[in-house]
């Protein structure tokens, strides 16, 4: 049966939706509408593991071939912190840039027979007449919007500032480096992305911003700044943002984004306009393509649209729990870095790698380090820490979901 699917955003999620849609009935009618211009895009690169790219192979060969093409890789970790360097083997990491990612799935789903529609802007109110509506249009999504009261969405703003930067560094390793100032500690996670440029992040508490002036700094001075403060691990590479020419580097707190539901009729939410995890853990591109395997199988194993929007809702928040609590942890971690930068090098940049544990926050770092290396080597507490973490994660989690009520 031929159905018109319209997406609303081009973003990874909607394309990628739409490729599936099209090799599994290519006679599907399939529209995506992005208000932006074809190449324009935010960001800079984005993290993946070979989970994901497995599946990415599974759905599309084709499309996953290229993508693994573009990519890079690294295997490795490593923190500068006190002077000092720490560095921990990891499991392989890929990173892509944005704006290569979204050509390939922009190519491929052309030669599907998608259509694509740049600078076209959807009012929430006038969405062309279709079977499905797929709102993919980002955290602030006005398809979500106009149906607020239904979706039941809720945003929880973090502590902490952060900016999204690149430079021209080529990182050889997953990189964190922490800098202790006047003011407090400022950190920056940085991954290469491509031969030629890196992502790098930077984060800091709210005081550390105002302290540095940061807030008040233009583009010029702002970034002259963090170059001085970083130049130790940007070795003369310059840092780059896209601000507007003039215009100050935003430094917001992340907002973590939930729905009390994700469909409402024939409208459904994909990627960022359905939930949001914490930059920290690199997994929002990964989670948002997730979305979109799980939405195009749910709509080719039932033959009602609402079945099928149910089941993929089901499913998905089922799948994202891990993912969420993980963020979450992490996200906290950073804002209670003071709790773990004394520690020796080597053990901070351990329980770094240990900040998704529900446990953590909860005992003292240096005991929880012991216990963590004791429990590599004896099965026993292997055991009891993989026992004991979902179950204080989901009892941590149902008291968070309690205290909002």
């Amino acid at each position: 049966m031929r159905v018109k699917v319209v997406c609303v955003g081009g973003g990874p999620a909607g394309l990628y939706l739409a490729i599936l849609l099209k090799r599994q009935h290519p006679s599907h009618d399939v529209t995506v509408h992005e208000r932006d211009p074809e190449g324009s895009t935010y960001g800079w690169g984005v993290t993946y593991w070979r989970g994901l790219l497995d599946r990415l192979h599974a759905h599309d060969p084709e499309s996953a071939a290229a993508i693994e093409e573009s990519s890079v890789r690294w295997n490795e970790g490593v923190a500068h912190i006190h002077g000092r360097t720490a560095r921990q083997p990891g499991d392989e990491g890929h990173g892509i840039g944005r704006h290569r990612l979204l050509e390939i799935l922009a190519g491929r789903a052309r030669s599907l027979g998608v259509r694509l529609e740049y600078t076209s802007e959807v009012p929430a109110a006038a969405v062309p007449e279709a079977d499905l509506v797929v709102a993919a249009d980002g955290v602030h999504s006005a398809l979500r919007t106009r149906h607020a009261g239904h979706f039941g969405t809720r945003l929880e703003e973090g502590r902490n500032r952060y900016v999204w930067l690149g430079t021209t560094k080529v990182f050889d390793a997953f990189t964190f480096a922490f800098v202790e100032t006047g003011h407090g500690w400022i950190w920056a996670y940085g991954y290469k992305y491509s031969d030629d440029h890196s992502t790098c992040v930077v984060e800091c508490a709210p005081d550390t911003l105002t302290g540095l002036g940061l807030d008040r700094a233009d583009r010029g001075e702002g970034l002259a700044l963090l170059e001085k403060l970083f130049a130790g691990v940007l070795d003369g590479h310059p840092l780059i943002d896209r601000a507007p020419a003039g215009g100050g580097a935003p430094w917001p707190a992340f907002r973590t984004l939930t729905n009390r539901s994700w469909h409402h009729g024939n409208v459904v939410l994909l990627g960022d306009a359905a939930h949001t995890t914490h930059y920290s853990i690199g997994a929002g591109t990964t989670l948002a393509l997730e979305d979109a395997m799980c939405l195009a199988g749910s709509l080719r194993r039932h033959a009602s649209l609402s079945e099928a929007l149910t089941a993929y809702e089901r499913q998905r928040r089922s799948e994202l729990l891990s993912a969420q609590s993980a963020a979450r942890y992490s996200a906290q971690w950073y804002e209670n870095l003071p709790r773990y930068v004394q520690l020796p090098p080597h053990r901070m940049f351990a329980l770094l790698g240990q900040r998704h544990s529900p446990l953590l926050p909860h005992v003292p770092p240096q005991l929880y380090y012991g216990i963590d290396k004791a429990a590599g080597q004896l099965e026993v507490l292997r055991r009891l820490k993989r026992w004991l973490g979902p179950r204080a994660a989901r009892a941590l989690h149902a008291r968070a979901a309690a205290d909002r009520r």
